[in-house]
């Protein structure tokens, strides 16, 4: 039977006490009942853990962890994976800032169930107006892990979603103590590649996960310094050699690059300001790819060249661009 099989829900969190109430409630609102949730209090220095005990008191299925140290988000995230029940069948976090549809794991559970293969399993999920991870035919409900992560690389395909649009089969989570392979913002996706190497992927064509968007989520920092690029780029260069023949790799390390300094580009344009190419000069770097000033410059050059057959257009980006820098609306 389905209902018999063990979910561990793990939420872990710093500074959670604004949502994690209702990431809470919306885990004991499941009409999958046989969980165990495990609320990872990061060294919180507001009411989280008041907040979490609380519900503990109240089901004996909630418990919570304190760390003796603070330590980074994903080194928290793997402090939870680590803390699942030897028997669980199943893994679901819910980031303390998100919280999930009252048939989020009984959906999620069927399907895999249905799909012994399967290790790592999506959803859609609701962020603001916007529905994310549905650029997945419906047609489409498994694939090998091989091929979506090919599909990924090759072509920029969004389908590794973030973590609360995720259900993890337990046997891979355990094979390592490090499920998240490094600490860097897109660690979820580069768990995907990491582990789809060893199953199937499966995508469940509903919205059972909810984001909330506010300015203190860690990727709100991230995108707006373009962050999103370079982590494509480091998960090109760190796992196109697994899942890429050489001719793939280089053609599409090619265009990749073209595309990012086209990016960049257009970001002088915009008069980025200091922080933002500290990122990029950092961030490339630690990949192994220096900043190339001079395909930077060469970037500019093509965009003020296009920009300039369409001169209207231009000039009200330019417009924006200067009451953008005023800090007028």
């Amino acid at each position: 039977m389905i209902g018999e099989n063990l979910v561990s829900v793990l939420t872990p969190v710093y500074n959670g006490e604004q949502y994690l109430g209702e990431c809470i409630e919306s885990v004991l609102a499941q009409d999958y009942k046989n969980w165990e949730y495990h609320v990872v209090n990061n060294c919180s220095t507001d009411r989280t853990l008041e907040i979490a005990e609380r519900y503990a008191r109240k089901d004996p299925r909630i418990k919570v962890f304190t760390n003796k140290q603070f330590v980074g988000m994903y080194e928290n995230h793997n402090i939870a994976l680590r803390s699942i029940s030897p028997h669980g069948k199943y893994t679901k976090i819910v980031c303390a800032d998100d919280w999930i549809m009252p048939d989020c794991l009984s959906k999620m559970v069927q399907f895999a169930e249905e799909h012994p293969a399967v290790g790592i399993i999506g959803c859609y999920q609701r962020s603001g107006d916007h529905i994310r991870w549905q650029e997945l035919p419906r047609t489409i409900t498994v694939l090998s892990g091989r091929d979506v992560c090919r599909l990924a690389l090759l072509k920029g395909v969004q389908v590794f979603g973030a973590q609360t649009a995720f259900l993890y089969r337990s046997d891979i989570v355990r094979m390592t103590q490090t499920f998240f392979p490094h600490l860097r913002p897109h660690a979820d996706t580069s768990a995907c590649y990491e582990h789809l190497q060893y199953c199937d992927f499966g995508i469940v064509h509903e919205v059972l996960a909810v984001e909330r968007l506010h300015n203190d989520q860690v990727s709100s920092s991230v995108n707006s310094l373009g962050g999103g690029n370079l982590a494509y780029l480091e998960g090109l260069l760190e796992y196109g050699p697994r899942y890429l023949n050489e001719g793939e790799l280089s053609a599409r390390k090619a265009e990749a690059f073209q595309e990012y300094y086209r990016f960049l580009g257009g970001s002088v344009l915009k008069l980025r300001d200091r922080s933002f190419w500290s990122f990029q000069v950092d961030r490339l770097r630690e990949i192994g790819c220096p900043i190339n000033w001079r395909m930077i410059g060469m970037a500019v050059i093509r965009e003020v060249l296009d920009e300039s057959k369409r001169p209207v257009t231009a000039c009200q980006k330019a417009i924006q661009v200067i009451r953008n820098k005023c800090g007028v609306a």
